[in-house]
């Protein structure tokens, strides 16, 4: 199959996933596309709203209509590291009477891993999953293995209870391609939850993509050419988040950010692009591309001043002004 027929075969597939996952979940459009792309692209996510939302439902749905191993872990306070890596028990021999350690995997050990309020245990057990993210195994008792792929990790955290919460580290934020924020459903959407979930009807989710499937668009989004000016678009605009950026700091910056976001996010504008081209048709990604997917690629790595704060200036507030200055 050549690369014409993937990027058909990629649309194909995209509605049939879309459509399973509409099944269950009403409305997020948007939010369905940009886990998809996070996927394309072998991202994380960060997935933040109020409780309620359907951001658990969600992720689940997700897993449900591809065929691939789903784990979900609780996090709590208590929640100790072995708890999501796995453990070494001692184990007897029948017969012979010989002991040895043997390895138990966790739930870390699954295609898609569900980080449920990933904010509610301490950064000792928070860092257990940087390793996964970033390097795609576990090291325990001095042994390494690596975890299946495809592998990703999808995060939930409520962002409006603080007590008994710990805030991720800026080191395990920036291994997050997205940071997703979940909104109310509007009025229509909320009368189409309620009569769905007040019935006895049950929609069964089938899994519409394979492993080898994603493998494919994968590779399929890494192969996609990249004009030099789209690539120095997302560049200079991840530059403009920098209050060091050799006299040529935007006012935005100047004014509201302490720090500015690293080279990470210039990688994963140019990947959420490709993939968003593939997905509307189209071979190769423009400006607009790497405009859409500003706000969720850098509003978890940049940090607000104090300035910031005091004016009640949010984030996407910010990386707004940026874009208009930029344009």
């Amino acid at each position: 199959m050549n690369n014409i027929q993937l990027v058909e075969k990629l649309q194909t597939d995209r509605e049939k996933l879309f459509q399973e996952i509409s099944k269950v979940i009403i409305g997020q459009k948007d939010i369905v596309e940009h886990l998809f792309i996070s996927l394309l692209c072998r991202g994380h996510v960060l997935l933040e709203g109020v409780p309620g939302l359907a951001k658990t439902l969600l992720i689940k749905t997700l897993s449900d209509a591809m065929d691939l191993s789903f784990n979900r872990i609780q996090f709590t306070p208590d929640l100790m590291p072995s708890d999501i890596t796995g453990t070494e028990i001692i184990e007897e021999e029948h017969g012979t009477g010989k002991r040895e350690f043997k390895f138990f995997k966790g739930p870390i050990f699954a295609n898609i891993v569900l980080a449920d309020e990933i904010n509610r245990t301490p950064p000792k057990t928070q860092a257990a999953l940087l390793e996964s993210m970033q390097e795609h195994k576990v090291t325990t008792g001095g042994t390494s293995y690596t975890l299946e792929e495809p592998f990703f990790v999808l995060a939930t955290q409520n962002p409006i209870e603080q007590e008994g919460t710990y805030p991720l580290p800026e080191a395990q934020l920036d291994r997050f391609m997205f940071n997703v924020l979940i909104t109310y459903p509007s009025r229509d959407e909320e009368i189409a939850i309620v009569k769905s979930t007040t019935s006895m009807d049950v929609e069964k989710v089938n899994p519409v993509l394979s492993a080898a499937d994603l493998f494919a668009y994968q590779e399929l989004v890494r192969n996609v050419p990249v004009a030099d000016n789209v690539i120095e678009y997302a560049v200079d605009f991840v530059n403009s988040t920098r209050a060091s950026n050799n006299g040529r700091t935007a006012t935005a910056t100047k004014d509201w950010l302490e720090w500015g976001a690293g080279p990470r996010a210039s990688m994963y504008l140019i990947l959420g692009a490709k993939a968003k081209a593939l997905l509307d048709g189209r071979t190769t990604p423009d400006i607009a591309d790497v405009q859409q997917m500003l706000n969720p690629v850098l509003r978890h790595r940049i940090i607000p001043n104090f300035n910031a704060e005091a004016d009640g200036i949010s984030r996407d507030n910010i990386l707004d002004k940026l874009l208009e200055s930029a344009n």
